[in-house]
């Protein structure tokens, strides 16, 4: 503690990214990026914007990357937030959108900076047990709340929640914000998105760190009513005008004009997945249904914490959570054939010994 902090600070316990290690040579599988580069579309509009206009603010209200994503999806501009990656417009959710007085309801398996935003921000919240498939439970969501928010495909089990049953969850609950927290979607499931127009209290968060391969850009959407985004406008130029400097604004924007390159890739990612599904449960691994870009997956065996330390020691590095329920279960992000290849190889190694 230092003698300069505010004791709002020495209570923070902050989230903890998934391992950026600097190594060489490294399979680095642990933090669910696309193993296949961005459009080449992406690069040139980026070394198009590398001139003179750097010297100007870019574009405060991104109208121009917000009306590509809003033809994208069918829906009006209005209905269209942009922020810095989605980790910041899930801050400006917490903080404009969820009812502070009631507790916030999520998943007790879930992604982790949930809970750190309701520390900073002061929100009270209750975490409701995955089923015993870890599956979210809707039935399990009627209680008082101040707001619902859920990863589909959940993080960190990859287990997709069916539109239908987030209809069943909207019907009961319409009185307070419900967020879907879509950053796998296009791994095998279908957006919320086609909900919005039927519930005005449904908000659908995305990134284009996954599907898109921009994780190096850092930006994130939300799509819901215009009442919605209007609130998120406010919080954002309450505390950053410009989250999106101009070269993600074109970056993002150019991804999202190349359909032909995002679907070879998220098919090739998906292919992927299900060939070191099979390849993993010939070694003795279990893998919950996914529909993400990773697999979450136990040896029936041997201990989670032995495998990822001997993984990484062959040069492989995947995530490994020490919380309860899951502390046996390695989250293991897709690769191209050729780091699926040695990830495999590795295990081989490890199970030979």
């Amino acid at each position: 503690m230092s003698r300069f902090w505010s004791p709002f600070v020495e209570g923070l316990e902050p989230y903890v990214p998934g391992e950026q290690p600097k190594l060489a040579n490294l399979t680095k599988l642990n933090t669910n990026e696309n193993p296949y580069g961005p459009s080449p579309k992406v690069t040139a509009a980026i070394g198009a914007a590398l001139g003179d206009e750097l010297r100007l603010y870019p574009d405060p209200n991104a109208d121009s990357l917000r009306q590509v994503v809003a033809e994208y999806y069918g829906l009006a501009v209005e209905q269209v937030f942009a922020g810095n990656g989605s980790d910041e417009v899930l801050a400006h959710i917490f903080h404009g959108l969820f009812q502070h007085g009631r507790p916030l309801l999520f998943p007790d398996i879930t992604y982790s900076f949930y809970p750190v935003y309701c520390q900073l921000y002061g929100i009270p919240f209750e975490r409701i047990p995955l089923d015993k498939d870890f599956a979210i439970a809707v039935g399990d969501y009627t209680g008082i709340n101040g707001g619902i928010i859920f990863p589909n495909p959940n993080a960190p089990t990859g287990r997709l929640l069916p539109l239908d049953e987030i209809r069943r969850l909207l019907d009961v609950n319409t009185e307070t914000v419900v967020v879907v927290d879509e950053a796998y979607i296009d791994f095998g499931g279908e957006s919320a998105v086609t909900l919005i127009d039927s519930y005005p209290n449904l908000l659908v968060t995305q990134t284009l760190s996954k599907s898109r391969s921009l994780a190096g850009l850092r930006v994130g959407l939300a799509m819901g009513s215009a009442e919605l985004i209007e609130a998120l406008e406010r919080i954002k130029n309450s505390f950053n005008s410009y989250p999106l400097d101009r070269l993600a604004l074109v970056g993002a924007e150019a991804a999202f004009l190349d359909q032909a390159h995002f679907e070879r890739c998220r098919s090739a990612v998906i292919e992927q997945r299900e060939v070191l599904r099979a390849e993993l449960n010939r070694r003795g691994f279990e893998s919950l249904p996914s529909a993400a870009n990773f697999l979450f997956s136990c040896h029936r065996e041997h201990a989670a914490s032995d495998i990822a330390a001997a993984l990484r020691d062959g040069g492989v590095i995947v995530r490994h959570f020490k919380q309860p329920r899951i502390d046996n279960y390695l989250r293991i992000t897709v690769g191209t054939a050729e780091q699926n290849a040695r990830l495999l190889a590795c295990l081989d190694a490890f199970l030979a010994a």
